[in-house]
């Protein structure tokens, strides 16, 4: 075997799944790892080829592009072939379903790359799909969702985690930017006239509108960069209807020179942003949607959902989040479940949706362990806010990283916390504050172990917090455990106090 080699059966390597995406105006190989709750991806490549580019003109796909495809698949299919991606698929979308020369350039495709499924996808699929992958991260999701392409536009209804009626409209970027002329005014026309055939997009009032594409994650971007919002990370990102509306007014009535100055735009993007700000604003008048909320996850997660056990599909993304990085950063696995029921008594008064916080809490409380001690609070904190993980929306992520940073002792004024801090309510901050306290006494009590934590407890009473300890266990109440614990007292607004557990109570 060469240096630097490996083979390819090395025992306990987890498995890869791969699926490329032929979209009208681009390609793209995405690559996960493992049969996940939340999908964790090892590669993502996109190029951008316009196949559909034209196709309104002339009803085939654009014919340059098609030899830059061939180009672009070997690359993906030899990548794909590296990486031990097994199964790996081709989804086709609007553009070859739509085009007259579809059919012919699949073919030409499966003789090129003979064994490599391509299947073209039809819009109630691809619709399907892409709930399925918003679904993934965001199981609570009701609404509409919202799949805006370049060919197409794919809609489904979510309702009790599925997706129930679905449409598609040909309103994608390019081809409604073609159909119109390049003009914004005819362009609302045609996506009203569309959108007014849809019965159901009625049911979304008051409710979410789920928003997933490329075009619409720029205009995303765009709003983060202009509004200093603290977090540059699209997935779960939310806007108010009124927000959204203003955003898509400015875009539309920009022109290109003033959108060229705009950081952080796609040169590539700028012809078809307008008429993606276009196709969302009729779609907000139509639904009546309470809030957008965008989505990073979209058909290659609703494709990749498709392979899960049912029981891993059934878990809860935020658990299965703190789960996974468990496993991945922290020493053990065993205490998290031990940290659970130890800090319950601090918090009788918790919601399910608190709890569930304060569990994910628990699972990741250790993930900084092998940090620079200069920079564990800090690390750990960034690593949280930071992780690509689709299970944590905003607010989710901020509370569990200032979690973090106070289990580490963060200073709490720390600048790097603002960010933080900005997207949480004082209620939320000051409960993320008593969990971190919380569980840096019980790193201190217990050195990381669940044994040495099992010979500890809390009690909450009217006025005291009271840490009872086994007699002869090795834990005891030293200067930094004193320390932690009426820090930890301050916080719930009580004396602090120890008691020794009698003998036969420790023993049992």
């Amino acid at each position: 075997m060469a240096a630097g080699t490996f083979p390819d059966d090395r025992p306990g390597l987890p498995r890869r799944l791969g699926v490329i995406d032929l979209g009208s105006n681009s390609v793209r190989l995405v690559v996960f790892e493992g049969l996940r709750r939340n999908p964790q991806v090892v590669f993502n490549e996109k190029s951008i080829l316009g196949l559909g580019r034209g196709l309104q003109a002339t009803g085939r796909l654009n014919e340059e592009a098609i030899g830059h495809s061939v180009t672009v698949l070997e690359r993906y299919v030899v990548v794909a072939a590296a990486m031990r991606a097994d199964p790996l698929e081709v989804l086709a979308t609007a553009a070859v379903r739509d085009a007259a020369n579809g059919a012919a350039y699949v073919e030409m495709l499966r003789r090129r790359f003979p064994g490599l499924p391509i299947r073209v996808l039809d819009g109630d699929e691809e619709a399907r799909h892409a709930a399925e992958g918003v679904l993934c991260g965001i199981p609570e999701a009701d609404g509409v969702l919202g799949d805006l392409g370049g060919g197409s536009l794919e809609l489904a209804r979510i309702a009790d985690g599925l997706p129930a009626a679905t449409a598609t409209l040909r309103l994608g970027v390019l081809r409604l930017a073609e159909q119109s002329g390049g003009d914004v005014v005819r362009a609302r026309a045609l996506a009203d006239e569309a959108l007014a055939a849809i019965p159901w997009l009625g049911e979304a009032a008051e409710r979410d509108l789920y928003l997933v594409g490329g075009a619409w994650r720029a205009l995303a971007r765009i709003h983060i960069g202009q509004t200093g919002y603290p977090l540059r990370v699209v997935h779960h990102y939310t806007l108010a209807r009124e927000e959204a509306r203003d955003l898509t007014g400015v875009i539309i009535n920009l022109s290109r020179k003033t959108l060229e100055r705009i950081p952080g735009v796609s040169r590539k993007r700028l012809d078809t942003l307008p008429f993606a700000a276009v196709v969302l604003r009729r779609l907000l008048r139509r639904t009546r949607a309470r809030r957008v909320v965008f989505s990073a996850n979209g058909l290659r997660e609703g494709w990749y959902a498709r392979h899960l056990p049912g029981s891993v599909r059934a878990q809860d993304p935020v658990i299965a989040a703190g789960m996974d990085l468990c496993r991945r950063f922290s020493r053990s696995d065993d205490l998290p479940p031990a940290l659970i029921g130890w800090t319950a008594p601090l918090f009788p008064d918790e919601t399910p949706a608190l709890r569930r916080l304060r569990e994910a809490a628990c699972w990741v409380a250790d993930i900084g362990a092998h940090e620079h001690p200069e920079y564990k609070a800090e690390q750990a904190f960034l690593r949280l806010m930071r992780q690509p993980g689709i299970g944590l929306d905003h607010h989710a992520r901020a509370f569990l990283a200032l979690v973090l940073a106070m289990r580490h002792e963060a200073d709490p004024h720390a600048a790097w916390l603002q960010p933080a801090r900005a997207l949480l309510d004082a209620g939320s901050a000051r409960r993320a504050e008593t969990l971190g306290a919380a569980l840096r006494l019980a790193f201190t009590l217990s050195g990381g172990t669940a044994a040495l934590l099992g010979l500890t407890a809390l009690r909450l009473e009217r006025e005291r917090l009271v840490l009872r300890l086994a007699r002869g266990g090795g834990v005891f109440a030293g200067e930094s455990v004193w320390r932690r614990l009426a820090r930890l007292a301050e916080a719930l607004a009580r004396e602090p106090a120890t008691e020794i557990a009698p003998e036969e109570v420790a023993a049992a």
